[in-house]
């Protein structure tokens, strides 16, 4: 079969938010209907499991002219639907915007903003598990096994214990979390449900669905059935799904489009950052972006990876260096700025749609969740040169179809050096970093791969073209830890 994805996302630049800390706006006059918390832990401190900052779309609205200028286009949201817990996995209702991130108002407000700024929307779509106060399941809470809703979900035994430890659960639930009751998916008005949850939200606008956990919906045909529906209302909405593992069971062109590369982050973060990666902010999730990788074992990481999937499924990938779920890159690389930059060098020229987790591109640290959700720090706090190479990679990319759309050919990899060019129609980037301590010296036989290099667009390396008999020759000298773009 011929895959298709979404045209839109092969030149997409996403940022990905999570609301509660990002920003904290009001609205513009009284006819919105909005309900501020009162009892809300200080933007700056450090975050707890449960504790809320308050982060809304108000105030998302409000910095969305800095998320232009950063050069991004697309933006995926983690849940933003009614629940009781601050990362909002624990859904309640999926027709409504959590009220303390200003309602279903706020958003539409938000999403008409954002497409006036040719920004697309990606909402979270977790349909594996839903809160103890869903509806359907607290019905169950209440009438016990007179509930009309009991096989919308796997209820095991009475009686049924939500809260109180002391007790099994007896339902399923997500990884035996008795906050999280999981669906029965064989159940067809389960089905129907989601499908139509996941109809509504396209029709009112947004571009795409980021799945959680979709590799534990195992019911037969089920995300077949899900992208046919999507993609009836909107053939180029985005499905991206949340696999950690090689993925090519999801990614047969009949289910996602996509799928958050984690493969390309750990063996990305393992070359560039090295021995300097601290191994205890990257036991817990389940990548592993160690021990450290070379040159070649790097390029050949690449190789497995390109290897998996077809073509149009490389440039939907939804690539990142952190998310929600890791430590920030600045901690795991023991605020090495080098790793920082080297590894945003190669999410920003890799084949795919790049994911920056919101603070990143301005420094902001932190460990292991919830650390990792941090609030947006005050711009006093920001460092502005990682900033500004942030921007500088962003328009490269926005620039040049050849970083976006371009093959992928590995030019050179030996020791600490890694060279590769992305070629599209008649124009060649070369990528090339030194993730060693000492300067190398490359040289490469120009003639032979097809370059004429015109200038450096990014780096303060060198270059120098010559001839040895009739071959022209490229000779690329890095400074240690470094990188360059050349066109």
């Amino acid at each position: 079969m011929v895959i298709q994805t979404p045209e839109w996302v092969k030149d997409a630049i996403f940022y990905q938010i999570f609301p509660d800390r990002f920003a904290i706006g009001n609205p513009p006059h009284q006819d919105f209907n909005y309900w501020q918390g009162s009892n809300l832990e200080p933007w700056y401190d450090k975050p707890h499991s449960q504790t809320y900052k308050g982060g809304n779309f108000w105030g998302i609205i409000q910095h969305l002219d800095y998320i232009k200028d950063l050069g991004i286009n697309a933006i995926y949201f983690t849940p933003i639907f009614q629940s009781t817990c601050n990362h909002r996995y624990h859904t309640h209702d999926y027709y409504q915007v959590d009220p303390l991130l200003g309602g279903n108002d706020a958003f539409k407000e938000f999403l008409k903003q954002a497409h006036q700024r040719n920004i697309k929307v990606v909402l979270d779509g977790v349909f594996n598990h839903v809160g103890r106060g869903f509806f359907f399941f607290n019905d169950i809470l209440e009438n016990g096994p007179h509930s009309p809703w009991l096989d919308w979900f796997n209820i095991e035994a009475w009686p049924v214990s939500a809260y109180n430890g002391s007790f099994p659960a007896n339902y399923a639930s997500w990884v035996n979390n008795r906050a999280l009751p999981k669906f029965n998916h064989e159940n067809a008005q389960v089905r129907e449900y989601i499908m139509r949850v996941a109809e509504y939200w396209i029709q009112e606008g947004i571009d795409g669905w980021r799945l959680d956990v979709p590799n534990e919906v195992v019911a037969q045909g089920f995300w077949q059935q899900f992208r046919e529906r999507v993609k009836k209302i909107n053939p180029e909405a985005y499905i991206v799904g949340e696999i950690w593992s090689p993925a090519e069971q999801w990614l047969d062109g009949t289910q996602f489009d996509g799928v958050m590369n984690y493969q390309f982050t750990e063996a990305t973060i393992a070359f560039c950052g090295g021995h300097r990666i601290l191994q205890k902010y990257v036991e817990v999730p389940p990548y592993h972006p160690y021990p450290s990788l070379n040159a070649p074992e790097y390029a050949q990481k690449i190789e497995n990876l390109f290897s998996r999937y077809d073509w149009q499924i490389h440039l939907a990938q939804l690539n990142l260096l952190a998310s929600h779920d890791t430590a920030r890159l600045l901690t795991v690389a023991g605020e090495d700025i080098s790793t920082v930059e080297l590894c945003t060098l190669l999410l920003l020229t890799f084949p795919g749609a790049p994911s920056i987790y919101y603070g990143d591109e301005v420094g902001l640290e932190g460990g292991i969740d919830p650390d990792s959700r941090r609030s947006f720090p005050k711009e006093t706090n920001w460092n502005n040169d990682l900033l500004n190479y942030h921007k500088e990679l962003i328009q490269l990319r926005n620039e040049y179809p050849a970083l976006r759309r371009g093959d992928y050919q590995v030019l050179y990899a030996y020791h600490n050096v890694y060279i590769f060019s992305r070629t599209f129609e008649q124009e060649t980037i070369i990528v090339a970093v030194n993730n060693g301590v000492k300067s190398q010296e490359i040289e490469l036989n120009a003639s032979r791969l097809n370059l004429n290099i015109e200038k450096i667009l990014l780096g303060k390396n060198s270059f120098i073209t010559g001839q040895q008999e009739d071959n022209k020759t490229l000779v690329i000298k890095l400074h240690p830890r470094s990188g360059m773009i050349l066109k």
